[in-house]
């Protein structure tokens, strides 16, 4: 099995960029534009999952990785729940 050397290359990672294009352009194209405090809040959760999945990439170690994989996680759920 390859081994990944680059956070870019995990597919974890390539899917919560996706989310994050995905907000923006909701973002973008609808009312919430105009609603800063949702705006800011979906922004934030939706880049925070990527940016903590690249950042426990980084770490010491597996189990660093996976704490950070958690807080990706509880960022996923704040944007899910964001009303």
């Amino acid at each position: 099995m390859a081994r990944i050397e680059k956070f870019e290359d995990l597919e974890v990672w390539q899917r919560a960029r996706k989310i994050c294009q995905f907000v923006d352009t909701l973002i973008n194209s609808t009312q919430i534009i105009n609603n800063s405090r949702l705006r800011n809040q979906m922004e934030g959760s939706s880049g925070s999952i990527m940016d903590n999945i690249a950042e426990g990439f980084d770490r010491d170690g597996t189990k660093e990785f996976h704490n950070f994989l958690s807080y990706s996680k509880g960022s996923a759920s704040e944007l899910k729940s964001i009303r």
